[in-house]
């Protein structure tokens, strides 16, 4: 097991080199200049080259991508263009709400969609089943932004159950903390509880027709046994694939919902940083979200030599 882990960490690195070049490039072949945005549109070229100078952009762009990840391997992310903070210090401040966004967002998506689907999947072809499938659609066709107003709607402002809108930090009472969270987190896991609640029930409808569950139903044990200790557990490869990703995907798809419930995360972060060609910043939630994607994905191939030994060999 522990070779295993090695070989696919040491797989993962040549990937996030690659992706460090790819964003390094992409961003300073882009059109532009950031230090004539810097300086303002009343600034004179003078001006503009001595900002340029400073920043290092006169320099060849081999020059500019080892000094950068010079600095980055040392845990230097570099200072923001605009607010000439740190980034790192700009990432952590907002890095709690996201992360408990995504996390509260795939604990709701996994205790709802993953039974769903099983009992879908049970249950073929009848009302239960119909019905599964019926709200899957709704959740994969409704705008994420259309289900948080109605929420808010609903929960917040008719029945005054959670607040509206805002965020509280953990330190401030987990109470506080977790009634913003509610609706948020709902909101952003509704499209992925209709993924995974379909991927369950499929897999489950292929692993439910094997001999061994006639075998276990035949040896009297409980249907819920069969269910979730035998059925589940061999369908689960593909099942974990899609949690996985898909809590990547949150992480890195959280905008519109931090933008409805005033949340303020990585995703409003970016947005401005794009807005206004902030390359450290961007770059770094660019690399920030490409290591969570690889993280996640080692975390996924460990999980399925956990659920599989086959796969280690």
């Amino acid at each position: 097991m522990f070779a295993y882990f090695v070989r696919r960490l040491l797989a993962a690195i040549p990937v996030m080199l690659v992706v460090a070049l790819a964003v390094f490039l992409l961003l300073r072949l882009a059109p532009g200049d950031p230090a004539a945005i810097i300086a303002g549109d009343t600034a004179s070229a003078a001006q503009i080259e001595s900002i340029r100078v400073a920043l290092g952009l006169d320099q060849p762009l081999h020059t500019q991508f080892y000094l950068w990840i010079s600095r980055l391997l040392q845990g230097d992310f570099g200072t923001s263009l605009i607010s000439q903070t740190s980034v790192m210090g700009m990432i952590t401040q907002r890095l709690e709400p996201t992360i408990s966004l995504a996390l509260a967002a795939i604990v709701f998506t996994v205790l709802i969609a993953v039974p769903l689907g099983v009992i879908a999947a049970w249950r073929q072809g009848s009302f239960i089943d119909n019905l599964v499938m019926s709200v899957s659609v709704v959740g994969f066709s409704v705008p994420v932004f259309v289900i948080g107003y109605l929420l808010i709607q609903v929960f917040a402002i008719e029945l005054r159950w959670l607040p509206v809108q805002g965020y509280r930090h953990l330190a401030d009472g987990f109470g506080e903390f977790a009634s913003r969270l509610v609706l948020p987190a709902l909101t952003l896991s509704s499209v992925y509880i209709a993924l995974i609640a379909r991927m369950t029930r499929a897999s489950m409808l292929e692993v439910l027709k094997e001999d061994y569950i006639r075998t276990a139903r035949a040896k009297g044990l409980g249907e819920r046994l069969v269910l979730f200790r035998h059925a589940l557990r061999n369908a689960g490869v593909p099942i974990l694939t899609v949690i996985g990703t898909g809590f990547a995907l949150m992480v890195s798809g959280v905008v519109v919902t931090e933008s409805v419930f005033n949340i303020p995360g990585l995703g409003r972060l970016i947005v401005d940083a794009v807005l206004a060609r902030d390359y450290p910043v961007i770059q770094a939630l660019i690399l920030l979200t490409a290591g969570l994607y690889v993280i996640i994905n080692l975390l996924i191939d460990l999980s399925y030599a956990l659920t599989d030994p086959r796969i280690r060999y």
